[in-house]
C-alpha cells in the first residue's frame, strides 16, 4: 500500500488554499503578536510547498529525452525515465496524476496514457530522481510546463519511481523505436566478456570458453564462484551469443585478481546477468572468495558459429521459426511455422523472455532487443501467435502459453520482432571501405592471403555485381542493409590498392561474409583496372516488395487480342518471338492476363536505381521507363521448364493506394518522380499493356505460373526471398484458373518440393 510521508501530506493540504497570498501579508500578520506569528508560520507552512513549487525549466543543453523502463515490461508500459544534464533518471511518485502521465505519453509518442504506477512496479530505476511532485492538467505539451519542485529536487528514493501505461496507438508522425531492451545500470556493470582459459585458444572465434570479465567504471574484474550454478552460465552463455552451456570448472586459487561480484543467484531464464540477484564489493575494494576461484562458463556454439565449420551450415530447415526482414544476422521479424505456412507474431506482451526462447530456438543467444510495431517490417501471411507470455526455458516458441488470432484482435502493423546476441566473430576485421563520401559507402576491398602466405588488402571484380552482394558487405561490416551495389568505382578516389583478389562473387543474400559467397577459384575479371572494382552504399533502412498474391488468382483471364492494337506492345517486346511471322494487322494473339499489386513493406522507399537523367521515353506508349525489367512473368510446366514468359518495365513506378496515415509521394504523370512509399503500393490493372503472357504457342495443359518481382536485383531490398510468387494454373485451351497462389518463402520447404510435383487439377473444379 502506497503511503505519503508526513511532509508530503503537507504539501498534498495546500492546494485549500490560494497562492495569491503576498509576502506583505505574512509581514503584517508577524507584526500583530506572537500567537499571529505563530499561526502565520502554520499557515505559511502549509501554504510555502504550494506557492514555492516552481515550473520545469529547461535543461541546460535543451537535450531532454524519454523512456520507458523495467523489467519485465510491454513496450507502451514502464517506468518513466528522463535524460537531462546529460544522465538518464526517474521520476518520484508523489502527487502523480493521470494528468501527469498523459503528458508523459505523449512525449513517448502514444495519444493518450490508461493509467500510471506507483511505488517502483516496474523496478527500482537508478541514477538521479530527476523530479518529483510534478503537477500538469494534461494539456501541457511538455512536461516542462508542470509544477514540480524543480530539477533534481527530490526526497524521494528509488522505490518511489512512477510508471505509466499508454495507450498502444501511436502519435501520427512520430518515429520511435518501440524497443523493449534489458537496461543496465552502468554504474554497477557496463559491459561482459569471456577471457580464453589458454594461450592457445587466444585468437580463435568465437570464445566458447572462458573466465567471465566484468567492467565497471574503474575496469575489469571478476566474479566469485562460490554458489557458481549452471543457471548462471546459461545467462551469461545467452548474452555472449550461445544457446546453451556446459558444466565448468572452477579457476585455479593461485590466480591474484579482483572480485567484484558475488553470490550470483539467476533462474536461468534472465535476458542479462544484471537481472539476477547478487552481491557487489564496494569500489577499488574485493571481498575474498571463500573457494579462491573465479567464475569460469564454457557455452555451446550454434549451428552457425561451430569453430572449424563456422558459416557453412544453415539454421535447421525443419525450424518452426525463422527472422525475416532483419539487416544483421539473428535479427528480424518473428515468423512461425503452422501446417506448413508460414505467420507472423503480433506484439501484445511481447517481451524479452519470449524473444530470447525465439533467439535459442534458433541457435543464437538471449535477446538484446524485444522489437514491436513491426520494426522490421509488416509480414503478409496470417498472424498466428498474440499475447504470447514465455517463461525463458521453453524449447520453441509454440511451447509457451498464448492466444490463438481474429482478425480483429492484431494487424500486420503489430508484427513483433528481435535482435538477439550473437557470438563476436571478427568478420569486419577481413573488409574494408574506402574512398566513399562517408563510413557507409566506398569500393569494397577484402584482407585475404596472398601466394606467399602474407596477407594483404586486394579489389573485389565488379562484374555481375549486385545488391545481393552488396548486402553481405554492410552485414559483415555492421553498417546494415544495402541501398546500391556499384559495379564501377572511378568517382572514388581510391588507395593504393590495385590487384583483384575476388571474382565472380554470386551471393543468396544470406551469407555472413563475402567469402561464404560462392566465388571464382581463380581471379577471372572481363574489365581491368581499379576502376571497374565492386562498391556499395550502406542505409540504415531498406525497402521490400512483395506480390498480392490472391488478387492474382481472382483476376486471371484469357484474351484474344487483335494485332493491330499490338503495335506498341510488340515494339517493347511484350509478345512471343513467333509474333513476329504473324500475318499483321490480320489475326490476334492469346494472352493470359491478370492484375498485380506490389506492396512496399519494408522500412525504405523503393526508387528506381537509375536517376530521372537517364529514364529512356517510349514515344509509342508516351511513358518513361526507370528500370528495364521491374517484373518477370513466367508459365512454367510441371518439370520447371519454361514454356512462355512475359516481362513488365517500371513504365510508371508509383504510389496508386496507401495505408491510413500515409500519403502519396510519387505520381509519373508528366515526368513525374517515380518509386513506391513505404505502406503504399502500385497496382497493374490487368488491361494495362504487356500486363500479360503471350500464351499463343502453348498447348492445353498444367503449369506452373512465376511472377518474380525486381528480378534482377537493381535495387536493394531488405529481403528477397518474397519477391517471387507461384500458382498452379490449368489451361484447357479455352479457359485458364490459377489455384495456390503464393510467395516463394511462405511455405514450409517441404511444402514448397511437392508443390513443383503437383500432378495437376483432375477437372475444372477448385477445391
Amino acid at each position: 500500500m502506497h503511503i505519503l510521508k508526513p511532509c508530503k501530506l503537507m504539501y498534498t493540504l495546500s492546494f485549500s488554499f490560494s497562492c495569491s497570498l503576498h509576502l506583505s501579508h505574512f509581514q503584517a500578520m508577524m507584526r500583530g503578536g506572537l500567537w499571529d506569528m505563530v499561526i502565520a508560520m502554520v499557515l505559511f507552512g502549509v501554504w510555502l510547498p504550494s506557492c514555492f513549487s516552481q515550473t520545469t525549466s529547461p535543461s541546460q543543453d535543451g537535450k531532454i529525452k524519454f523512456r520507458l523502463a523495467g523489467y519485465p515490461r510491454k513496450h507502451n508500459e514502464g517506468r518513466v525515465e528522463v535524460f537531462y544534464n546529460g544522465e538518464w533518471g526517474t521520476i518520484c511518485d508523489d502527487d502523480f496524476t493521470l494528468a501527469n502521465a498523459h503528458v508523459l505519453c505523449h512525449h513517448l509518442g502514444f495519444v493518450e496514457a490508461l493509467s500510471w504506477s506507483h511505488s517502483a512496479k516496474y523496478g527500482p530505476g537508478t541514477g538521479k530522481i530527476w523530479l518529483d511532485n510534478v503537477m500538469c492538467g494534461g494539456s501541457e505539451n511538455s512536461i516542462e510546463k508542470c509544477v514540480s519542485r524543480g530539477w533534481g529536487n527530490s526526497d524521494c528514493t528509488h522505490q518511489e519511481d512512477a510508471g505509466v501505461v499508454c495507450k498502444d496507438e501511436r502519435l501520427p508522425g512520430f518515429a520511435d523505436s518501440n524497443i523493449i531492451e534489458m537496461q543496465v545500470n552502468e554504474n554497477r556493470m557496463k559491459n561482459i566478456r569471456l577471457r580464453p582459459l589458454s594461450g592457445a585458444h587466444v585468437g580463435r572465434m568465437p570464445v566458447t570458453e572462458g573466465v567471465i570479465e566484468v567492467k565497471f567504471k574503474e575496469g575489469w574484474g571478476h566474479i566469485c564462484n562460490t554458489g557458481w550454478t549452471t543457471k548462471n552460465s546459461r545467462v551469461v552463455c545467452g548474452m555472449m551469443g550461445f544457446p546453451s552451456q556446459r558444466t565448468m570448472g572452477k579457476k585455479p586459487s593461485s590466480l591474484q585478481t579482483v572480485y567484484r561480484i558475488h553470490s550470483v543467484a539467476c533462474t536461468g531464464n534472465e535476458a542479462h546477468l544484471s537481472a539476477c540477484s547478487m552481491e557487489f564489493s564496494k569500489a577499488n575494494s574485493s571481498a575474498s572468495c571463500p573457494d579462491g576461484g573465479a567464475a569460469v562458463v564454457s557455452c555451446v556454439p550454434g549451428p552457425l558459429f561451430t569453430q572449424g565449420r563456422a558459416r557453412r551450415f544453415k539454421l535447421n530447415p525443419m525450424s518452426q521459426v525463422r527472422l525475416k526482414g532483419g539487416a544483421k544476422t539473428g535479427e528480424g521479424r518473428v515468423e512461425v511455422l503452422k501446417e506448413s505456412e508460414w505467420g507472423t507474431v503480433c506484439d501484445d506482451h511481447w517481451n524479452l523472455q519470449s524473444a530470447s526462447v525465439v533467439c535459442r530456438e534458433l541457435g543464437f543467444g538471449t535477446a538484446k532487443e524485444a522489437l514491436t510495431g513491426a520494426k522490421m517490417g509488416q509480414g503478409m501471411g496470417p498472424i498466428y501467435m498474440n499475447e504470447v507470455q514465455c517463461r525463458g526455458d521453453e524449447k520453441s516458441l509454440w511451447d509457451c502459453p498464448h492466444k490463438n488470432i481474429t482478425a480483429k484482435d492484431c494487424k500486420h502493423m503489430e508484427d513483433a520482432s528481435v535482435i538477439c546476441n550473437i557470438p563476436y566473430m571478427g568478420f569486419e576485421k577481413s573488409i574494408r571501405l574506402t574512398g566513399g563520401r562517408t563510413r557507409l559507402e566506398g569500393r569494397v576491398e577484402l584482407l585475404l592471403s596472398t601466394g606467399s602466405g602474407v596477407r594483404d588488402w586486394g579489389l573485389v571484380c565488379g562484374d555481375g555485381w549486385t545488391s545481393r552482394e552488396a548486402m553481405v558487405v554492410c552485414r559483415q561490416l555492421g553498417l546494415g542493409h544495402a541501398s546500391s551495389g556499384l559495379r564501377e568505382t572511378w568517382y572514388w578516389d581510391s588507395s593504393n590498392v590495385t590487384e583483384m583478389v575476388l571474382s565472380g562473387v554470386k551471393c543468396k543474400g544470406d551469407e555472413m561474409t563475402l567469402t561464404d559467397c560462392q566465388h571464382h577459384s581463380v581471379v577471372s575479371c572481363k574489365r581491368a583496372g581499379a576502376q571497374f572494382s565492386a562498391g556499395v552504399i550502406c542505409s540504415d533502412t531498406a525497402s521490400d516488395l512483395v506480390l498480392n498474391a490472391p488478387l492474382v488468382e481472382q483476376t486471371v483471364y484469357i484474351e484474344d487480342r487483335p494485332l493491330h492494337l499490338l503495335y506498341c506492345a510488340a515494339e517493347e517486346n511484350c509478345l512471343a518471338k513467333s509474333a513476329a511471322q504473324a500475318n499483321w494487322p490480320y489475326g490476334h494473339r492469346r494472352l493470359l492476363r491478370f492484375s498485380s499489386v506490389i506492396h512496399n513493406i519494408g522500412k525504405a522507399d523503393f526508387r528506381p536505381r537509375l536517376g530521372r537523367h537517364s529514364w529512356v521515353w517510349h514515344e509509342c506508349h508516351r511513358h518513361y521507363h526507370s528500370m528495364d525489367i521491374f517484373t518477370y512473368y513466367d508459365l512454367l510446366s510441371l518439370n520447371g521448364t519454361k514454356v512462355a514468359d512475359g516481362h513488365k518495365a517500371s513504365f510508371c513506378l508509383e504510389d496508386t493506394e496507401c495505408h491510413e496515415g500515409v500519403s502519396k509521394q510519387y505520381e509519373c504523370a508528366n515526368f513525374g518522380e517515380q518509386g513506391i512509399t513505404v505502406g503504399c503500393w502500385d497496382l497493374y490493372r490487368h488491361d494495362i499493356d504487356c500486363q500479360w503472357i503471350d500464351i499463343t504457342d502453348v498447348k492445353p495443359g498444367n503449369y506452373i505460373l512465376q511472377v518474380i518481382i525486381n528480378p534482377n536485383f537493381e535495387v536493394a531490398e531488405s529481403d528477397f526471398t518474397n519477391n517471387a510468387m507461384r500458382c498452379y494454373c490449368k489451361y484447357d485451351g479455352n479457359r485458364v484458373w490459377l489455384h495456390k497462389c503464393h510467395l516463394g518463402d511462405s511455405f514450409s520447404e517441404e511444402a514448397e518440393k511437392e508443390f513443383e510435383h503437383y500432378p495437376g487439377q483432375l477437372n475444372n473444379k477448385i477445391s
